[in-house]
């Protein structure tokens, strides 16, 4: 489903290497947790998967499409929740969730389908019609989180998807992307919520400076690490080393 191979990335005319040599394999049908301290190079690694920044290096393949070569065509098998959303505040929640469908060139018919079933999951019936200025932070997340949802994508990226959620949101975001998952679609998101990680992944990749340290399913994780019995605690001697 998605294929990094070899990507680095460096800033600063290459005195700063955010993301070096990169190697990661997302299997259709899995939850893949991104895991790093901040400044380790995960929301730059994401912000080339979904096509916002160029690799120095390297390929990035998304269902075998080259995201360089046919940008347009790799877009539209994704959507992407960034970690801090930027939603048009001078539209309605409705209209910004017609735009989204719009620009994925989805049917009325679908569309609104859709649009019922998750702004049901998220509550958000009662506020859709207003300006999304008027909205909390809370508010925005999820309907950014439903306008990324519209185009039922092959691959779902999120940074940071629980940050602003509620629990029973953060709940039910969960749910979905578990059902994804089941319908063989992929999910590829970071996280500091080592324990929602650790629950939820079917595989993890470790990053730190810029590096992969550590990748594999939780018993693999801890096969390497035999005195660690959780994430955190692995997560915490790799990247204290």
């Amino acid at each position: 489903m998605l294929k990094l191979e070899n990507v680095s990335k460096s800033y600063n005319k290459g005195k700063i290497k955010a993301v070096d040599n990169v190697n990661i394999h997302v299997k259709p049908g899995e939850i893949f947790g991104f895991l790093g301290p901040n400044g380790a190079g995960k929301t730059t690694t994401i912000k080339m998967i979904v096509g916002l920044l160029k690799p120095d290096e390297g390929k990035i393949y998304i269902k075998n499409v080259d995201n360089q070569k046919e940008p347009l065509k790799a877009k539209k098998l994704i959507s992407y929740v960034p970690d801090n959303p930027k939603v048009y505040e001078r539209l309605t929640g409705i209209e910004y969730l017609n735009f989204m469908a719009d620009m994925y060139g989805i049917s009325k018919e679908i569309r609104n389908k859709r649009i019922r079933e998750y702004l049901k999951v998220f509550e958000l019936e009662d506020a859709v019609g207003d300006l999304i200025k008027s909205y909390s932070h809370g508010m925005k997340q999820k309907i950014v989180l439903i306008g990324a949802l519209l185009n039922d994508p092959e691959l779902f990226i999120l940074d940071e998807p629980m940050v602003g959620l509620d629990p029973k949101s953060s709940f039910k975001l969960k749910e979905i992307m578990r059902k994804r998952c089941e319908k063989g679609k992929s999910v590829f998101f970071s996280t500091h919520v080592l324990e929602v990680a650790e629950k939820l992944c079917n595989r993890i990749a470790i990053i730190n400076k810029g590096k992969i340290i550590a990748q594999g399913t939780m018993e693999e994780l801890k096969g390497q690490f035999m005195n660690e019995e959780s994430l955190e605690n692995i997560f915490l001697e790799l990247t204290e080393q």
